[in-house]
């Protein structure tokens, strides 16, 4: 029976290696994705992650599984989040903003839940507020967007501050938000089984930038799928996307064009905030050297 609708404790064979956070707790917030594999393919969330300072979190609401995030609590921001894509059954639901209380105390709820007013010091400092957001000149970026989620309570899952980091609006109303319904395009077109999704953020290389002194702002956005079963007769101009394909996008329109190039005949109001389509491959080698870790994104590269 599937993860999403049994909710019950494992202890799972993939260790991010924590140091710091000593053993294994209860609920939702462990030292590994055991009790929600179910997003990743073949079970096998991303190898290669090992530094000190991630949080696995399986995101529950209402008593669910949604997805799953890997959280850095000192940049009090997700690395990534993943998920398995289902078109929306309805519209994009009023936000109303969620945060982790097992990230305060690991005793607490395993459900995330609403803010309050006020908030909680205990909330304030293990964790991204909105009051973090307020005036920072950066919307509040979804790494797993509300309307690749199936249901309602699917949809509201997806506000919550560990599946947000600090995204210019010019990518994220923009050529990010292209690249969103491009891959629900080929999802709803190709696809014949599931498609997993791993999204994330990039960190500068040299010196961090953050909001309000809390809140670390990723240079780049990066996104990758993985589509095992597919149509036979994908056109030849699909067969490149199948059955990975990912991209990388500019959330800083100063940076380098090393990665990700810019289009100087955009529009003024998203130029700068670029989006590259790669390989799996090409994306997993940037990540590698930006993050210093071997990244491998998804188990036998979805063969």
């Amino acid at each position: 029976m599937s993860q999403r609708k049994m909710l019950q404790f494992s202890t799972g064979a993939l260790l991010l290696l924590l140091p710091w956070f000593g053993g294994l707790v209860l609920g939702e917030i462990s030292d590994d994705f055991s009790q929600c594999l179910d997003f990743f393919y073949n079970e096998t969330p991303p190898k290669g992650i090992n530094a000190a300072g991630y949080q696995p979190i399986c995101q529950r609401y209402k008593n669910q599984y949604r997805f799953a995030s890997l959280y850095h609590r000192q940049h009090r921001a997700p690395l990534y989040s993943a998920y398995i894509l289902s078109p929306a059954d309805g519209k994009r639901p009023s936000p109303i903003w969620k945060y982790e209380p097992q990230l305060v105390f690991s005793g607490a709820s395993s459900e995330m839940d609403c803010f309050h007013t006020p908030v909680d010091q205990n909330v304030v400092e293990s964790q991204a507020v909105l009051d973090d957001y307020s005036n920072s000149n950066f919307s509040k970026g979804h790494l797993n967007p509300s309307m690749h989620e199936k249901t309602k309570e699917d949809r509201e899952a997806t506000f919550t501050l560990t599946n947000i980091v600090p995204q210019r609006a010019g990518s994220n109303s923009g050529p990010w938000n292209v690249l969103e319904n491009e891959v629900l395009n080929k999802f709803n077109r190709f696809c014949k089984g599931s498609m997993y999704v791993i999204t994330g953020a990039m960190p500068y290389e040299s010196e961090s930038r953050w909001i309000n002194n809390r809140v670390s702002v990723p240079e780049y956005m990066w996104s990758a799928y993985c589509c095992p079963s597919y149509r036979s007769d994908l056109p030849d101009s699909m067969k490149p996307f199948f059955p990975t394909y990912a991209a990388v996008g500019r959330n800083d329109r100063n940076s380098g064009e090393e990665i990700v190039p810019v289009n100087v005949k955009a529009r003024a109001s998203i130029r700068g905030y670029d989006v590259r389509r790669m390989s799996l491959e090409t994306l997993e080698g940037i990540l590698a050297q930006r993050l210093a870790m071997p990244i491998s994104l998804f188990d036998g590269q979805c063969e």
